[in-house]
């Protein structure tokens, strides 16, 4: 599955690539405003922090919900206290876009993540020239050369990766990178199959310095609860958060603590 939805995107991007030359792209990214420091936003707090998803389907779920104006959706996740957006621009099974990215950029001031598929620099730039402050790269789904070549660009073009992990190994290689945002993704993208206690297993394998992400698996505050004790300091939320009021849902998740996650009365 993780092999088809990265070539899929690929494609689609060679099919961009063919109406907008990389060095169109290229010049727009160098025009675009300087991306916001993701690294200090989402630093470790006495409170989970929050990436709000804009998601409209999943390969896992189907249709979640129709999100006829993402920048909306947006803003009602800034307004409950999110920290960063994510917004999904894989076309195919996800049915996002990279305008969509564009008009969540115009109507938040948040740290934005661009979740998609990336494996190459064409995306990478398209990324930054949409107004993109991280890039996901998925450990998974790269071979290691083009992984570390990636990481470096998106670092150079001012803008933070967040390194998504599933085993042992993948946390080693994300750490080797030096990546500040690493993330434990409870779903195997190869099957999708979910094992929520994954992050458990394999934060204590996550360099001390970086921001320890916890995704997928979460749709209620407990949900939340059992990341922050196992030392998230993120969570990412997509369904939840679609498919519900995103404003008291995003308060309710918030709301959890460390002592009352630790020390449950």
């Amino acid at each position: 599955m993780l092999a088809e939805l990265t070539a899929g995107a690929v494609e689609d991007a060679e099919a961009r690539a063919a109406t907008r030359p990389l060095a169109d792209v290229e010049r727009a990214a160098a025009a675009a405003p300087p991306a916001l420091d993701a690294r200090a936003a989402l630093a470790p707090a006495d409170i989970v922090k929050i990436i709000a998803e804009v998601k409209r389907a999943s390969p896992s779920r189907g249709d979640l919900a129709a999100i006829p104006d993402p920048a909306l959706q947006a803003s009602r996740y800034e307004e409950g206290g999110a920290t960063a957006i994510s917004v999904l621009t894989e076309q195919r099974r996800f049915k996002g876009s990279l305008a969509d990215l564009e008009a969540v950029r115009a109507a938040v001031s948040l740290p934005m993540l661009r979740k998609d598929f990336i494996a190459t620099p064409y995306q990478v730039f398209e990324a930054r020239a949409a107004g993109a402050d991280i890039v996901l790269l998925i450990v998974a789904g790269l071979e290691p050369r083009v992984l570390t070549q990636l990481h470096a660009l998106v670092l150079e073009l001012g803008m933070t990766p967040l390194v998504e992990t599933h085993s042992l190994d993948e946390v080693e290689r994300a750490a080797d990178l030096g990546a500040s945002l690493i993330g434990v993704n409870a779903r195997d993208l190869s099957t999708f199959e979910l094992d929520r206690d994954l992050f458990g297993r394999l934060v204590e394998r996550i360099p001390a310095d970086a921001v320890k992400i916890a995704e997928s698996a979460v749709r209620t505050p407990e949900d939340v609860a059992h990341y922050r004790a196992a030392g998230a300091d993120v969570v990412l939320v997509g369904e939840a958060l679609v498919t519900g009021d995103p404003v008291a849902t995003l308060r309710a998740f918030r709301g959890i603590r460390d002592t009352q996650e630790v020390h449950p009365s």
